[in-house]
């Protein structure tokens, strides 16, 4: 390797590692959420300064990844989707034998790096239901639907099995959306939603218990203050008592005294509000609103169906996963262990998700002009 002999060499050079049309608005705004995840993971971690180093460290390989990602064209990433979906599926079959987690089988120990398999579904299915779509006539066909939805079923289904019914949800979510954007009749969506809610009400007597009790505790968190209503009500204080302006960066109570639960993943959210209050949280969101926006702009422009469908389903998703943190942490839905995108403490979902957005910057870099 030799160096560059003057400084119009190393900008040529630099300019060969990015995309010509690299999409700045929506890497400073990723950026920026990494910081404020780094801000908020010091208060809600008590100070520790390991856990800020290990999380900027996260990122560090979740950029990294955004940016390998960004470097690939599209119709690479659909080329590799079929093999992509396939080792996803194979990994959460090897999660049933030899997987590991808090009274579930939901991590892969490799040694050297310990993963959740089902986050990589996230992308990998919205992926594989992009690529089924991609050569077909759209509006698809019933049967074409019906086949998107075994594509759906298998991987929900092996996640279920982990047990994990939250990331099952959500991983059928990203899927169902590739679906709806591919143009799907009134007709389908009114059918699906009626067997989505006659399974739920059907699927009540095989939930096991501690699945039961978050539903109970989320109709009645009163019932049982200092059991299973514990997260939800101190979480509900959290919010509340931060007020508009908030209490200030590490002066929560809730947080600091350790009565809120999972502060640093699940909770974070509840942390933030607690700290910086309403105006904080406010900031917060319309940052997440900049990103989703951004992100829907650049698959409305995207060039072929594979990259749309793509596209929308990553902005979609994104925007469930804050929809349904941020239910949670104020009651609005049983508590889950959905954490907030970008924010929370923890690796595999930090870099599925950037590694999600590095194909979207794909998608930007060879949209149509």
């Amino acid at each position: 390797m030799t160096f560059p002999a003057n400084w119009s060499e190393l900008g040529h050079r630099l300019a060969w590692l990015l995309p010509v049309r690299l999409d700045m608005p929506l890497v400073g705004a990723l950026a920026l959420l990494a910081v404020v995840s780094l801000i908020v993971v010091w208060s809600a971690g008590g100070q520790s300064a390991d856990m800020v180093v290990k999380q900027a460290l996260r990122f560090g390989v979740g950029f990294g990844m955004m940016f390998v990602a960004m470097r690939i064209a599209p119709g690479t990433w659909r080329r590799w989707t079929p093999w992509f979906f396939a080792l996803c599926i194979v990994l959460l079959a090897a999660v049933l034998v030899l997987g590991e987690g808090k009274g579930a089988q939901r991590w892969l120990d490799l040694g050297v790096l310990r993963f959740q398999p089902s986050e990589l579904l996230k992308l990998g299915l919205p992926m594989m239901l992009a690529w089924y779509f991609h050569d077909r006539v759209l509006p698809p066909s019933p049967q074409s639907v019906l086949v998107a939805l075994i594509l759906v079923a298998v991987p929900v289904g092996l996640i279920y099995r982990q047990p994990d019914l939250g990331t099952a949800v959500l991983v059928a979510g990203s899927g169902l959306f590739v679906i709806f954007l591919a143009g799907i009749s009134w007709w389908w969506i009114a059918t699906i939603a009626v067997l989505g809610i006659g399974s739920a009400a059907a699927a009540w007597p095989f939930l096991l218990d501690y699945q039961k009790a978050r539903v109970t505790q989320f109709l009645n968190p009163d019932a049982d203050p200092l059991g299973s209503g514990w997260q939800t009500m101190q979480s509900q204080i959290a919010v509340g008592s931060g007020g508009l302006t908030g209490k200030g960066w590490t002066d929560g109570t809730q947080s600091q005294l350790e009565f809120l639960p999972e502060r640093h993943t699940d909770f974070i959210l509840a942390v933030l509000s607690e700290e910086f209050g309403w105006f904080g949280v406010a900031l917060l969101m319309l940052l997440y609103l900049f990103v989703i926006a951004r992100s829907f702009w650049i698959a409305a422009n995207a060039r072929d169906t594979f990259s749309r469908l793509l596209g929308g389903a990553i902005a979609m998703t994104f925007f469930i996963y804050i929809l349904v943190n941020s239910a949670m942490i104020t009651g609005l839905m049983p508590v889950k262990g959905v954490p907030l995108p970008l924010i929370s403490y923890g690796g595999t979902s930090a870099v599925s998700l950037l590694a999600a957005f590095g194909i979207l910057l794909s998608i930007h870099a060879h949209r149509r002009v």
